[in-house]
């Protein structure tokens, strides 16, 4: 039996800070103590993680870890990047804190810059700042609600849309029980995914196929109610399910025709991290009418946001609207210091061709391994499918858990999730570099050699 050698991380000129905080056991026995229950941690063994240097993290004994997962996709940029770091600090020194019944240039500013990553014939130009994606996902619907008169939405089976009630309505990766109904108005259509749906990647015709499941709730569940469709480009949470090209194109159509209004969550694929587009949407070749975005946008900060056309933005006027920490400088400083970093060092196209090299590895891993069975995604957020027969593509949860928690062992961290548990979410911070994405792979290998040793 060959027994593979160990990878060694790529070298990093960081030096962690001595750590003199509470030690790990401490800290978990304060979480158990003062935290809800109901927040999780990953692996058998958490990890304490205290610092962190672009695409690296450090525990609180100073070891190094590549970080594969941007702390669900949030960190865009990379951990401390010292522009967006300046751009903060000098804002604290500053002013802290303004609501927008106020007048402060951060705000608009930002909004004005974030409006131009937008295609110029979209009309996509009016922002509201949010605190959270869910946020963010609340206020699309309210909006579409608004501006159409109508109620009912429709979202993908397989989907996230974030853990506020209203998000959670439109959430239907998990089961959540409550004695009020959190989606409400809420239908679900058939996940068009091309691994494990009726309509695979051999059937030119998917997508329409697809689609039709939408045009069937549309008619059937929402005659004339419908507001508003929503679905991610890419499915984070759901196992980075790559809508099939065409899709959103018959599904746009048929919502509009419907009276509706068509909302792209952007919270995972905007701002470059497909590579091939700025936004997930236009990997599609639409242009939906209402577009929602956090994580990435603010490389770490607590926000999120709203942009739209004039007319939609128009009926919340109808209304009393306003958010007292949506939009507030400190988060509008690091929210435009990361964009003008996206821009300035070419981060997407940095995500197509890195994200690229990261896919042909793990496509040669799955050449290699009968345990992957599909390899997916696009630019820097890619999921690896892990089976224990490719042929029926029966979904193996226990060979993923293997393997994630193998990676950690050896220095990677990684994301897990998926209907059935078993997909690799594979969305490091951008910055992340040829050297790193060969350490990864060879870490992948050796955890899919030892998963299939046992």
């Amino acid at each position: 039996m060959t027994t593979q050698t160990v990878p060694s991380l790529p070298p990093c000129d960081h030096t962690p800070a001595p750590y003199r905080g509470p030690s790990r056991e401490d800290v978990m026995a304060m979480r158990q103590e003062f935290l809800s229950p109901a927040i999780l941690t990953y692996y058998k063994n958490p990890v304490m993680i205290v610092e962190g240097s672009m695409q690296y993290l450090f525990d609180e004994t100073g070891r190094r870890y590549l970080d594969g997962f941007a702390g669900i996709v949030t960190v865009s940029v990379g951990h401390c990047h010292p522009k967006v770091i300046d751009a903060v600090r000098e804002q604290n020194d500053r002013f802290q804190h303004t609501t927008t019944i106020y007048l402060h240039p951060n705000i608009v500013t930002y909004a004005k810059k974030l409006a131009a990553t937008f295609p110029k014939d979209s009309g996509l130009s009016v922002c509201y700042f949010t605190n959270s994606g869910s946020e963010a996902n609340d206020l699309a619907l309210l909006m579409a609600r608004a501006h159409t008169g109508n109620y009912d939405a429709i979202a993908l089976r397989n989907a996230y849309h974030g853990m506020s009630p209203t998000a959670m309505g439109m959430t239907a990766l998990h089961t959540w029980k409550s004695p009020v109904p959190q989606g409400f108005g809420v239908h679900h259509a058939k996940c068009p995914d091309l691994y494990r749906g009726p309509h695979g990647a051999d059937d030119p015709d998917a997508a329409r196929k697809y689609a039709q499941e939408v045009e069937e709730v549309i008619r059937f569940e929402t005659p004339g109610t419908l507001a508003a469709f929503i679905a991610e480009p890419i499915q984070g949470v759901g196992g980075a399910v790559d809508l099939p090209d065409g899709y959103l194109d018959h599904v746009y159509k048929a919502v509009r025709a419907a009276g509706g209004l068509c909302i792209s969550d952007e919270v995972q694929t905007g701002f470059g991290r497909t590579g091939t587009n700025f936004w997930g949407f236009q990997n599609q070749g639409v242009t939906p009418d209402i577009v929602t975005m956090a994580k990435g946008m603010g490389n770490g900060a607590p926000c999120g946001a709203v942009i739209t056309r004039p007319e939609i933005a128009q009926a919340m006027a109808q209304r009393l609207h306003f958010n007292t920490f949506g939009g507030n400088p400190v988060s509008m400083a690091q929210c435009e210091a990361t964009l003008d970093v996206i821009l300035e060092e070419n981060i997407q196209q940095r995500a197509h061709e890195i994200g690229g090299l990261l896919k042909d590895g793990l496509a040669d891993l799955m050449s290699r391994h009968d345990a992957i069975g599909d390899v997916r995604g696009r630019g820097l957020m890619l999921g690896v499918e892990i089976v224990s027969d490719r042929t029926n593509k029966t979904p193996d949860a226990k060979c993923c858990a293997d393997v994630f928690e193998r990676a950690k062992e050896l220095g990677v961290l990684l994301g897990k999730g998926g209907l059935f548990g078993n997909v690799l979410r594979i969305k490091p911070p951008m910055c992340i570099t040829r050297e790193d994405v060969e350490f990864m792979v060879r870490v992948l290998d050796i955890a899919f050699n030892e998963c299939a040793r046992n």
